[in-house]
């Protein structure tokens, strides 16, 4: 089974094109995004680890860590960033973790059990590890999407998926489809549209169940 929601990720060891990290000691007390690829010198890998490295300041306005994952040498990975690089005009200074045993792949349950690395692989072999997770400073799994091959992901999705994480974390609100920072946001049908205006202000009741409110900073 993989991760849940709200589990504690398994801590690791892992190597990495910036040396060898302890994924929690990693994470400290960040929100942190791993993304994870299926091998280097890929052509939609190469467009999203170039995607991550432009939104740097992104990252860091919000105080997140990014950290990517690829099933190759931490060798390769330092070779591989010249291209990301190249195409992305920014650099990745994000780590890299080098899983060419598959071991975290598989702790985080990215793959079948019985995955393994044959002779002269294509990115194929381990086709499954293309996953974002969104941890939280305490170390728990706050969301996880999960792409097949052929579909590179949306990091302006990501962007936004991570900003409602981090805006609804520990409060009493939601947000609604389509939400981007600055919109209205969802009151919690745990709390009382009386407690709701007396915590929001002004409160909009679309139905009893789906109230509205500015969004709270």
């Amino acid at each position: 089974m993989g991760l849940r929601i709200n589990e504690t990720v398994p801590n690791f060891h892992a190597k990495t094109d910036q040396g060898e990290i302890d994924f929690h000691d990693f994470i400290g007390d960040s929100y942190t995004i791993l993304f994870s690829h299926p091998k280097d010198f890929t052509p939609v890998c190469t467009t999203e680890f170039g995607a991550v490295a432009q939104l740097a300041d992104e990252w860091e306005k919000r105080g997140v860590k990014v950290i990517g994952l690829s099933v190759d040498t931490a060798e390769e990975h330092v070779e591989w960033k010249k291209d990301i690089e190249k195409f992305a005009g920014a650099k990745a200074n994000f780590p890299i973790i080098a899983d060419d045993d598959l071991a975290v792949s598989k702790a985080l349950d990215m793959l079948p059990a019985e995955a393994y690395l044959p002779d002269g692989r294509t990115a194929a072999d381990s086709a499954s590890v293309r996953v974002v997770f969104i941890f939280g400073p305490d170390k728990k799994l706050r969301l996880s999407m999960t792409y097949p091959m052929s579909v590179g992901r949306n990091f302006a999705e990501v962007l936004r998926a991570l900003d409602g994480v981090m805006k609804t974390d520990g409060a009493p609100i939601a947000t609604p489809a389509n939400w981007v920072p600055g919109e209205d946001v969802i009151v919690a049908t745990s709390l009382s549209t009386e407690h709701a205006k007396a915590k929001f202000g002004a409160v909009k009741e679309v139905f009893p169940y789906l109230r509205t409110t500015a969004d709270p900073g």
